[in-house]
Parts: structure tokens; C-alpha cells; sequence
């Protein structure tokens, strides 16, 4: 993306002599002929003056320039303004009364300028306030370019100033994605996150797919970090509407998303239909793993990690339709899978209906069959790692090991009275183990300290069976 160069509306161009340009240089100049007479130096002071006007303009120009690449850019809008700057303001930042100015930044969205940003007091000189800093820490929309601070405060302009020339990338690859670990891109750019716990990528078109190698590596990613990542169904399954569910079951497992490392991982079918502010609010089909995170993260914040991210409770809020409509005979078919479906009710409207991982076919029979109960493992063990960082450098003895019982008990505790275990009481919900038996002499060499932490966890409730049977006139359920 190329930015903008905020300067004059104009600059006066260079006025060369032409004496100077037809003259011989073997003949040397006119003033340094001895003649008697002072020569005429009339063009040469001009020439010296626009010579000093065009580098004084130059100097004074701010180059900016969109956050990030793209298209989106071209819609940028700014203005420079000195209004409010007064001594005050030059005393307190101890600037010159010509340092100081402000930016103003727009978006164009194609019927008016939207004022998004607004930054008073910056300045070219080192400082707090220098523009360069103050919009690399502050700014969602512009960055300075390199090299692109001037030496002198850029000039006021009443009218907005637009940026042009940016483009969007060519369809991002495989290697796009992958990005290399070292160098911290692709998806290993969250390697620049402290933690996170829910991995989206979708498609960079509206009808593109992940390639299934991309999946993998973000598959293994996830479970080294204790995050889930959600998968999105490749758009061919449902190409054919009626065919959607039978094509689903065929190409489930050619995904080859199969392992360990798919325990952290979850495919949600069929795309969803929303509206596309990009195209004026026509219909589109999307990937549904962003609508399907902010359902998580929404059960996550009323409920807690341990429930389930499905049913009624989990509406597709903001959707139109879905790329198909599923049966209770076709959820049956995919739900043993562990594809999990998204279905449209009469009354109810959009919903999350599965709550399995990729381990999650009954025939697997894995342990972490189920979303929530892989969460709150995961919850669980990133809460203790960070929650016992204090124990290392302490004595490796039972004094210590008394304090780790004490303090994961108590946060286990808190676990099972919000309802997170199965279980009457503590003893049956959970357990808290770190003594000698799970700490050996050898341990203690190394260095090591060893906690062991069981639960029961709760198992959502995929079928209800109801017996009915009818005796003297009344119903037993």
C-alpha cells in the first residue's frame, strides 16, 4: 500500500539557467571572466531561491500509510490541522510554536467521509509526541512510512487527503498459511500471544476451502498449546442441497484429520448465510467457524467451559439461513461421526446441535469424545501451570507439597461447587494428589515436583430415551 504525501497543493519546479545550460563548461562561467564590469548574478538568486523553496517544501512532507496491505486502504481519508495548539501546549511538551499539529483520519464508506481517529499534539521532533510512536502504539488505521517522518511540521489543509494505490494479495497457499515457526508467520504468529484458546481460519474466499494440510498443522499447534481449533467444512459437501448430508459422511474422512492431536479439534457442518457488507448486504455463503467461536465463548462466559456449546441455549445469532437444512435422520447420520450439525427449528430458529471433537466417532469410544470435557482438561491444566509457577525454587519437600494440595484443592473446589464435576461431594467429583508416591527420591534430584489431579466430568446428554407404558388409564414416564 502506498500512503499519502501530506504537503502543499503545490511545488514550484526548479528553474534552471540557461546561460549556464548553453554555455561550453570549457569556457568556464561568465562571472569568472575578468571584464571590469560585475556581472548580472539575477537568474543565478532566483535559481538559489526556488533551489531553497523546493527543498524547505520537501522537507515538510508526511508520508503515511495504511496499517496493513490491502484494498481496504484506498479508503483511507486525512487532514492535518493546528487547531487548539496554543502556548500552553508548547510549554508543556517544551516544543517550538511550529512543532506541534494534529491528524485527523477518516474512512471513505463510499457515500461519506467517516471521521474514525483523531490525534492532537504530534510533532516531528523527538519526544513523546512524535508521530511515528504515537501511531504505531495508538492508531488502528495508519502507520508513518519509513522514512517517512519530515524534518519540519507538515502544512494545515482544510481538505482530506486520500491514500490510493493499494492492493489486495494474490489467494493466499498452503505456505501462506503454514508460515514458518522461526520466523513467527502464518499461523505461527500466535507464538506472539500469550495464550489463547480458540484457533479460526477461515477461508480467504467466500466459497474457498482449507487445505487439509493446513488443518493438520494447526491441529498438532493447538494441542501443544491447549487451544481448540475449529474446523470448516469443505464447500463441495454441500454444492448439491439435497445430497449434503450423504456427501458429508463420504468425504469426512478423507479430510485426514485423524490422531491424538484431533481431540483439539472440532468440524461444524453446513456453512451458514449471512449478509456481506462488502457487497451491499447480499447474501453470502460463509465459513461458520467465527459465528461458531463467538457461540463458545458466549456459553463460556454464562455456563462455563465444562457445558456444552450446543443446543437451545446455543442460537446462531445474525445468520439468514444455512447452506443446508439437515433432517433428524441425516443428524443421526453425521452426529456418531462426529461431525456436529447445525440445524434450523421451527420457533427456536438457528442452533449449534453436537458437541463432539474429530475423536468423537462412537466407534472410537476416546475418552475426549466430547467438547467440553476436552476444554475443561485443557482449562484446567493451563490453569495449574500457571497457577503453581511459585513452587519452583521451593524447598522439593512435604512442606511444599502439603501447600500444593491446599492451594489445587481449593481450586478444584471452586470447580465442583459451580458445578463443573459430576459427583455428591469432593471426594467423588475429584481428587489432588502430590506426596512422595508421586514424587520419588529421583524426582527430587532432578528437580521435579509431581502433581496428579483426577475428575469426574460431566458428559452432555446427546439422546433422551423415555419409556412410556400405559396401565389402568394413566401414563408412567
Amino acid at each position: 500500500m502506498k500512503g499519502s504525501d501530506v504537503s502543499s497543493k503545490s511545488k514550484p519546479e526548479k528553474v534552471d539557467d540557461p546561460a549556464a545550460a548553453n554555455s561550453d563548461p570549457s569556457l568556464g562561467s561568465i562571472s569568472g571572466l575578468d571584464t571590469g564590469v560585475e556581472p548580472d548574478r539575477t537568474q543565478e538568486k532566483e535559481k538559489e531561491s526556488q533551489d531553497k523553496k523546493s527543498v524547505a517544501m520537501a522537507s515538510n512532507k508526511l508520508k503515511l500509510e495504511a496499517s496493513s496491505p490491502g484494498i481496504w486502504g484506498n479508503s483511507l481519508r486525512v487532514r492535518i490541522d493546528y487547531d487548539g495548539i496554543g502556548p500552553e501546549v508548547y510549554d508543556r511538551y517544551r516544543l517550538g510554536k511550529d512543532d506541534l499539529f494534529n491528524l485527523t483520519v477518516y474512512i471513505n464508506n463510499g457515500r461519506e467521509d467517516v471521521q474514525k481517529e483523531r490525534f492532537q499534539n504530534l510533532s516531528v521532533k523527538e519526544g513523546s509526541r512524535r508521530i511515528d510512536k504515537v501511531l504505531l502504539r495508538e492508531s488502528q488505521l495508519v502507520r508513518v512510512s519509513i522514512d517517512g517522518v519530515p524534518e519540519s511540521r507538515p502544512p494545515e489543509d482544510s481538505k482530506l487527503i486520500a491514500m490510493s494505490e493499494g492492493k489486495d494479495s494474490a489467494s493466499l497457499d498452503a505456505l501462506s498459511y503454514l508460515g514458518d515457526q522461526n520466523k513467527k508467520s502464518g499461523i505461527y504468529a500466535l507464538e506472539k500471544a500469550d495464550l489463547f484458546n480458540l484457533l479460526c481460519i477461515p477461508p480467504d474466499k467466500r466459497d474457498g476451502d482449507i487445505p487439509s494440510n493446513v488443518y493438520s498443522a494447526a491441529m498438532a499447534y493447538c494441542a501443544k498449546r491447549r487451544a481448540m481449533l475449529i474446523v470448516d467444512p469443505p464447500s463441495a459437501w454441500s454444492k448439491i442441497k439435497e445430497t449434503a448430508a450423504s456427501e458429508a459422511k463420504k468425504g469426512f474422512s478423507n479430510l485426514g484429520l485423524s490422531g491424538p492431536d484431533s481431540r483439539n479439534a472440532a468440524i461444524y457442518f453446513p456453512r451458514v448465510i449471512e449478509s456481506d457488507p462488502l457487497q451491499e448486504g447480499q447474501l453470502e455463503t460463509f465459513a461458520p467457524c467465527g459465528i461458531v467461536a463467538g457461540v463458545i465463548a458466549r456459553t463460556d462466559r454464562t455456563r462455563g467451559v465444562w457445558k456444552a456449546p450446543a443446543g437451545l441455549e446455543a442460537s446462531l445469532n445474525g445468520i439468514f439461513g444455512l447452506d443446508a437444512n439437515l433432517t433428524n435422520e441425516e443428524n443421526g447420520l453425521l452426529n456418531p461421526l462426529g461431525i456436529n450439525c447445525l440445524r434450523s427449528f421451527p420457533v427456536i430458529g438457528k442452533v449449534i446441535w453436537g458437541a463432539r471433537t474429530l475423536r468423537g466417532a462412537d466407534q472410537l469410544s476416546d475418552e475426549y469424545k466430547y467438547i467440553p470435557v476436552r476444554r475443561l482438561v485443557l482449562y484446567i491444566e493451563e490453569s495449574l501451570y500457571r497457577g503453581t509457577q511459585w513452587v519452583v525454587f521451593e524447598p522439593n519437600d512435604e512442606p511444599l507439597w502439603a501447600q500444593i494440595r491446599l492451594n489445587v484443592g481449593s481450586f478444584m473446589h471452586t470447580l465442583f461447587r459451580q458445578g463443573a464435576f459430576q459427583g455428591k461431594s469432593p471426594n467423588e467429583a475429584y481428587f489432588v494428589k502430590c506426596d512422595k508416591e508421586t514424587t520419588t527420591q529421583d524426582d527430587i534430584n532432578k528437580g521435579i515436583v509431581n502433581i496428579v489431579v483426577g475428575f469426574a466430568p460431566l458428559k452432555p446428554a446427546e439422546f433422551v430415551v423415555i419409556k412410556i407404558q400405559q396401565i389402568a388409564g394413566q401414563i408412567q414416564t
